[in-house]
């Protein structure tokens, strides 16, 4: 289970103060007549060794194809990336190119060019729609995705069969009447995770969604999980959890995944977890990947990972950079050693004959990857325990959710 770490809010904190910078990015010199494009990345690839080959082979190979452009990229830890990266904007230093995940692109858009400028058009009619959504704010295409994922229903094949299913569920409804079934067995129908230390994203949000609602307003002014979609979802997990249909310790805590009853193969589906986080337990062979649930709609949820521009640099070397890494061809390196995919679909596929991979691929274009709103972070830190609240008898869901709501709404308001 992903987790919000207690340095998260001040990260948060530290990228609102991006809004307030002027155009500061790294920057780009004609030192012996070459723009410069500095690169700031982080270990998606998690071989260091690996990591480094893979960046080093695509500077040279752009450099050879544009000697006028000297490219140095540098890799950096994740941990803290957000104070790192604001400090160094604010001293003139940072990056013309980083990577960044969707809820940056809000923190800092001020201090953005937008895609749109740079991207070649022929690049962009061959984004999935979702991967271009996550990227969009204010109606402005403000990065270039290169990767994506997706979390779709993922089920036991053994603890199915327990019970004569040979398919995973694809909506509330389904989910629902295996439950019973299940629990005469002895197994649960879902896992869920309410810590308030567990990202909502992976959580609550995938329902709130597939009831059709959304975190927060159109206009991103107010909290609208409280809407009668936000109560329809909160009150079908209420019931899950009521009914014993979902371990009730993980209400609570997040233990190892080694001390779960998903580990032990006492858990029917989950959407809060990979097939790498479960194979070892479950057997890659008992992996079966489900669509995206739906109630209202199937929504999953889903990473994107980007190459963004700072102002500041040199618009037409970086942009053409961004341009050439996000080119099938070269990112297909960055992407397959994680598991991730393309976020364009004019690539080949990374995955012939696994199962797994084919499946889930499917699920790219029903994914979300959360709100991108620059209070996202610190809303969560309000509903995560009026969410708990509820699961635990504390509060009606209604209840819950309206709490929740107003303490939102004044976070809101100090971050616009």
């Amino acid at each position: 289970m992903r987790t919000r770490t207690a340095r998260l809010t001040a990260a948060a904190t530290a990228v609102a103060s991006a809004f307030t910078l002027a155009a500061c990015g790294g920057g780009s010199d004609a030192a012996g007549g070459k723009a410069t494009v500095t690169t700031w990345v982080y270990p998606v690839i998690n071989d260091e060794k690996a990591n480094a080959a893979y960046w080093s082979g695509l500077e040279k190979k752009f450099e050879k194809a544009n000697p006028d452009v000297d490219v140095k990229v540098s890799t950096y830890p994740w941990a803290d990336r957000d104070t790192k990266l604001t400090t160094a904007l604010a001293a003139g230093k940072g990056p013309d190119v980083a990577y960044l995940i969707p809820d940056q692109l809000a923190a800092y858009r001020r201090n953005l060019v937008p895609a749109d400028e740079y991207m070649p058009a022929d690049a962009k009619a061959a984004y999935r729609p979702s991967a271009l959504k996550a990227v969009t704010v204010d109606g402005r295409t403000m990065a270039t995705p290169v990767l994506m994922s997706a979390y779709p229903l993922m089920c036991n094949k053994k603890v199915l069969a327990a019970v004569g299913a040979d398919t995973a569920p694809t909506s509330w409804d389904e989910l629902a009447a295996l439950a019973p079934r299940l629990k005469k067995k002895g197994y649960y129908a879902i896992t869920y995770s309410g810590d308030t230390t567990a990202t909502l994203n992976m959580t609550y949000y995938p329902l709130l969604w597939q009831a059709g609602g959304e975190v927060f307003s159109a206009d991103g002014k107010q909290a609208a999980f409280n809407s009668d979609a936000g109560v329809t979802a909160l009150t079908w997990l209420k019931n899950v959890t009521d009914r014993g249909w979902t371990p009730k310790d993980l209400i609570t805590k997040t233990p190892s995944i080694e001390q779960t009853d998903l580990a032990k193969g006492k858990v029917a589906c989950t959407w809060q977890n990979t097939p790498a986080e479960v194979a070892g337990f479950w057997g890659k062979e008992n992996i079966v990947i489900g669509s995206a649930l739906t109630q209202q709609k199937p929504v999953a949820y889903g990473t994107v990972g980007t190459l963004a521009l700072f102002k500041g640099g040199d618009t037409g070397a970086a942009g053409k950079w961004i341009s050439f890494v996000a080119q099938p061809e070269n990112v297909a390196g960055l992407v397959e050693p994680g598991g991730y995919f393309g976020a364009r679909t004019d690539g080949t596929d990374l995955y012939p004959g696994d199962a797994l991979q084919q499946a889930t691929q499917k699920v790219l274009d029903s994914t979300d990857v959360g709100p991108l709103n620059t209070a996202a972070r610190d809303v969560m830190g309000v509903l995560a325990p009026e969410i708990q609240s509820a699961l635990l008898g504390k509060a009606s869901p209604k209840q819950a959710l309206d709490k929740a709501a107003a303490a939102a709404d004044q976070i809101i308001a100090r971050k616009r």
